[in-house]
């Protein structure tokens, strides 16, 4: 920071702490705060969208990258070719061909109508918040010049320069002020009422992501069925299964060795 810069910056903090004192005049910007705070309610929940966006990419291919692995590890279990060997390499193979399918056809449209569209709007925020903290500047400096120049105005000095000279630096301090704000007056309403319209394809687009990978999933997985002995499909469909599995890990838990005892 120049000499300069921080000369200001003594002066602006000197400013707040004699408006927080009552001693010297704040202008009224309600009007501001409350654009500005419709500004931050979007800010918060576009840069929230943009990062659980990046978690619900991640969690798919960690997903679909552990199925891989399972469907891996499950075949290991046989090593002949009977019945049970034949479901384990074909629920295998789907599930690999899964993973293939999510990196190679979600990836790339996800990232290109969600992630990146959400992106370049939260990209702007950080030059948004350097104009405002800009304007904050402008409007400390403003309320400054105005009280030394309404002081000089009642009170006029022996130098008749001095006056028209805080004149001088009030009208400037007010110009740089009032250009700031009209710009964020304006433009930060329309920076919020653009949300829902540029949003919304890339909603639209989540969604039907999230449907093409649970369908995907599930036709993939679906067509393993056909491997499985027909009766098992049966007790499948009649909801017969859980009932054979608790009946398997009640044997399992009367075995000495999956015992509680000592």
């Amino acid at each position: 920071m120049s000499w300069g810069g921080f000369k200001k910056s003594i002066n602006r903090a000197g400013t707040q702490l004699m408006q927080k004192t009552g001693q010297l005049e704040r202008s009224d910007d309600s009007r501001f705060k409350e654009e500005e705070h419709k500004y931050r309610e979007l800010e918060k929940h576009a840069s929230a969208l943009l990062k659980c966006s990046r978690d619900y990419l991640d969690s798919i291919r960690l997903l679909s990258a552990s199925e891989a692995r399972i469907g891996d590890t499950i075949e290991g279990f046989y090593h002949d070719n009977s019945e049970p060997a034949i479901i384990a390499t074909s629920y295998k193979r789907a599930l690999e061909e899964l993973d293939a399918r999510t990196a190679k056809e979600l990836d790339a449209p996800y990232r290109a109508t969600v992630l990146d569209p959400i992106g370049k709007l939260c990209s702007y925020f950080p030059e948004v918040n350097k104009l405002i903290d800009k304007r904050g500047r402008k409007l400390l400096d403003y309320d400054a010049t105005r009280s030394r120049y309404k002081k000089q105005s009642d009170r006029p000095s022996d130098d008749p320069s001095k006056l028209p000279r805080m004149e001088s630096e009030h009208n400037e301090a007010k110009l740089v002020f009032d250009a700031l704000n009209e710009q964020l007056m304006t433009e930060l309403p329309q920076l919020v009422d653009m949300r829902i319209p540029y949003l919304d394809p890339s909603l639209e687009m989540m969604i039907r992501v999230q449907i093409k990978f649970a369908q995907e999933g599930y036709e993939q997985l679906g067509g393993v069925q056909r491997y499985f002995p027909e009766q098992v499909r049966t007790d499948y469909a009649e909801g017969q299964l859980d009932a054979q599995v608790e009946s398997i890990l009640q044997e399992m838990r009367g075995l000495s060795i999956c015992g509680m005892n000592n």
